[in-house]
């Protein structure tokens, strides 16, 4: 008898999930970044075209590879930034995703931190190569550092089971 209990998604994870929005690549993106483990299985792939002359964002795209939570997060997320500045874009957090969302389990709240890692990755790569804006941090913040770290727990924690497996 198995001890997991089952998780409960809102009605805007599920339908999200079932029906996601922006799935895809847009192959000729101005910005483009990856945040996740191929480990456990929770990936987001973000694609942006922005518009040079205002760096609104006029299309948004995602690929991901996990549960529901993580697809709905990045679908919501790609709705969320469509029109948007970058700066603006810049600004919206996990919470903004998951309350955009109805709400997420909260062992399912490093879907929201994912896709807005991602998200954070593609706007730091559109400007590198041009002047960073002001508004754009130097150092990486909470929320990228929190995707980076969760990155690399997944990453030990692949490691250790693959290790734990060999010897067993």
């Amino acid at each position: 008898m198995s001890s997991r209990v089952p998780l409960t998604y809102g009605r805007k994870v599920l339908e999200l999930f079932r029906n996601p929005k922006n799935l895809g690549r847009i192959d000729d993106a101005d910005a483009e970044a990856l945040a996740g483990s191929l480990a456990c299985g929770d990936m987001i792939a973000i694609y942006l075209k922005i518009d040079k002359s205002t760096e609104k964002i006029i299309d948004a795209k995602f690929e991901s590879y996990g549960c529901a939570a993580n697809i709905a997060a990045a679908s919501i997320l790609t709705e969320m930034v469509k029109g948007k500045p970058l700066h603006d874009a810049w600004k919206i957090s996990w919470r903004d995703v998951s309350d955009n969302l109805g709400g997420l389990p909260s062992v399912k709240y490093h879907c929201g931190v994912l896709a807005v890692g991602a998200l954070r990755r593609a706007i730091r790569a559109y400007y590198v190569n041009s002047p960073k804006p002001e508004w754009l941090p130097k150092e990486p913040t909470p929320e990228e550092k929190h995707a980076l770290e969760e990155e690399k727990l997944i990453d030990a924690l692949a490691r250790r089971t693959q290790k734990l497996s060999a010897n067993a």
